[in-house]
C-alpha cells in the first residue's frame, strides 16, 4: 500500500489526497507534523530523493530558521535539519513502493494503477 506523506493543514497535500481518492488508490496517510519522521523513514525517502531536493525552502519552517541554518547546505547539514524539522520536508512525498514522488501537481498521479 502507498504511503503519502502529509501535513493535514496543507492545500497542496489535501488536493493529493482528493487526486488518490477519485483514482480509488488505496494508500495510508503519515502526517509528517504529527506523526514525525524516524531516521530510517528518512534515509528510505533519501534512497530515491536527492536530499536538497527534499528540503521544501517555500516553507514557513524554512523561513523561521535562523540565517546561519540555511547556510552552506550540505547533505548532512540538511539531514540534520529535517530530522530536528520534520516539515522541513517537501510534500507532499508519495511512496508507492517502487518510487517516491516529490511535490503535486494536478496530473501528477494520472498514469498510478490501483
Amino acid at each position: 500500500m502507498a504511503t503519502l506523506f502529509v501535513i493535514k493543514n496543507c492545500d497542496t497535500c489535501r488536493k493529493a489526497r482528493k487526486a488518490l481518492d477519485e483514482k480509488g488508490l488505496p494508500y495510508q496517510v503519515h502526517d509528517l507534523r504529527e506523526d514525525g519522521l524516524s531516521a530510517a523513514l528518512l534515509e528510505h525517502i533519501l534512497e530515491r530523493v536527492p536530499v536538497l531536493e527534499a528540503i521544501n525552502r517555500r516553507s514557513t519552517t524554512w523561513r523561521n530558521l535562523p540565517e546561519e541554518d540555511k547556510q552552506d547546505i550540505d547533505a548532512n547539514k540538511a539531514r540534520a535539519l529535517i530530522m530536528a524539522n520534520p516539515t522541513l520536508l517537501k510534500r507532499p512525498l508519495l511512496d508507492t513502493g517502487d518510487e517516491i514522488r516529490i511535490g503535486y501537481r494536478d496530473g501528477d498521479y494520472d498514469d498510478l494503477k490501483g
